[in-house]
């Protein structure tokens, strides 16, 4: 269709799944970012651990739910069934969040944020293909874009709750404390569960856009395989793999901020800024990308990201750090929605939970190594200390650079 005649649909004629899968990622984002964005504080401030192990625990957790979203998205395909496979995993992470008010060790942390992302790896690629199955294409990058708004001003309530829970019980602490903490694990119960019944009880698969999916057994087994995916798409992953090699988990540069000088509070502001931008930009950028293309708004995402970096390893201020992290938020708005509505556009709707699967995995695998990397290049380990805070912010720039320069030669 004309880019007239999407400009005439809007947000109106968007289906109920989209809203409903919106409002579901808002209500688990209130109850995830209250939390994951205190977990790296609560490692490093209340139970002393290195950056390195840091990175490990975010690595493993990231690689357990790729390992499980490659399953799990063909296995959608072979059912036909989205909305099962996105409910329970949902619900299993609404369960074991609570359990972090036991925590007492980093091997506990590690234990529950895998069982977390376990439900991740379970609902993720189904959840996306459901949303990719119930709209046309010529809207495709604004449904995905709404998604991710929702998703991310859920991150912005989650975080704007956990601030206040800081300010009413340590407003001018450096560190985190203990009781906070396990104040805000409680808090987060409520949203989890409000979550999965809005999921439960709202979404509705649409079989007639599966197509071949579930009509046999084998064929759709054999698309759990990337050989049988078209080459652009293999191309995607490709350069994606490399761009997050250098992507370590956003938990370094909130100590990246705490390290130059800001308090709890200033960090979780700094959070909150993140998340507004994000919020604010992600639905009319996702929309863009249907106008402009995919591809010309990941690049322009991925060169805000290599400068982004580049300024986080020659931060002197907090402030600077700060407003460097509320610049980050326009990268992630330019290319999360604009990244997924390109997977649906490089396979047919019969692979498309293989599709995501792959696409969620390419990602989550890297993590592992990029975090680990991260955190070496910081503080080392053993008795090497590391090349300092700034190391890990020059290689993510360098990576996203060739990155971009492979993506703009290899995927026409």
């Amino acid at each position: 269709m004309t880019p007239p005649v999407h400009r005439q649909k809007g947000l109106r004629h968007l289906p109920r799944n989209v809203w409903v899968m919106s409002a579901t990622s808002l209500f688990n984002d209130i109850s995830s970012e209250m939390l994951l964005n205190l977990i790296p504080f609560f490692l490093a401030n209340i139970l002393g651990v290195r950056t390195a192990v840091i990175g490990l625990i975010e690595g493993i957790a990231e690689t357990t739910a790729s390992l499980l979203k490659i399953f799990f998205g063909a296995l959608s395909d072979r059912f036909g069934k989205r909305k099962p496979f996105a409910v329970v995993g949902y619900a299993l992470s609404a369960f074991t969040k609570p359990f972090l008010y036991f925590a007492s060790t980093w091997g506990w942390v590690l234990g529950v944020r895998v069982a977390d992302r376990i439900g991740k790896g379970i609902r993720t690629a189904p959840r996306d293909a459901l949303i990719a199955d119930s709209i046309d294409e010529t809207q495709r990058g604004l449904a995905f874009g709404i998604h991710r708004a929702g998703d991310t001003l859920g991150a912005f309530l989650g975080l704007g709750i956990a601030a206040v829970v800081i300010w009413r019980t340590q407003a001018q602490a450096l560190l985190l404390g203990l009781d906070t903490f396990r104040l805000v694990v409680l808090i987060s119960i409520i949203p989890a569960v409000l979550g999965v019944l809005v999921l439960a009880l709202g979404a509705a698969d649409t079989p007639a856009r599966l197509g071949a999916a579930g009509a046999g057994k084998g064929v759709e087994m054999q698309r759990l395989s990337l050989k049988e995916m078209n080459p652009r798409f293999k191309y995607f992953l490709f350069v994606l793999v490399l761009f997050t090699l250098g992507n370590s988990s956003d938990a370094f540069i909130l100590l990246r901020g705490q390290e130059r000088g800001l308090s709890l509070l200033h960090v979780m502001g700094m959070s909150l800024t993140f998340n507004a931008i994000y919020t604010v930009f992600a639905g009319p950028l996702g929309a863009w990308s249907d106008r402009v293309g995919r591809r010309r708004l990941m690049l322009i995402g991925w060169l805000a990201y290599g400068l982004v970096y580049l300024g986080l390893a020659f931060s002197q201020t907090g402030w600077q750090v700060w407003a460097l992290f509320g610049l980050y938020g326009v990268y992630y708005a330019a290319t999360e929605g604009a990244a997924k509505a390109l997977v649906a556009d490089l396979v047919p709707p019969a692979q498309r939970g293989a599709a995501y699967g792959l696409f969620n995995a390419a990602i989550g695998i890297t993590v592992l190594p990029a975090s680990l990397i991260a955190g070496l290049l910081w503080q080392g380990a053993g008795a090497w200390t590391g090349f300092g805070a700034s190391a890990p912010f020059f290689f993510g720039a360098l990576m996203a650079l060739l990155a971009g320069v492979l993506f703009a030669r290899l995927v026409k």
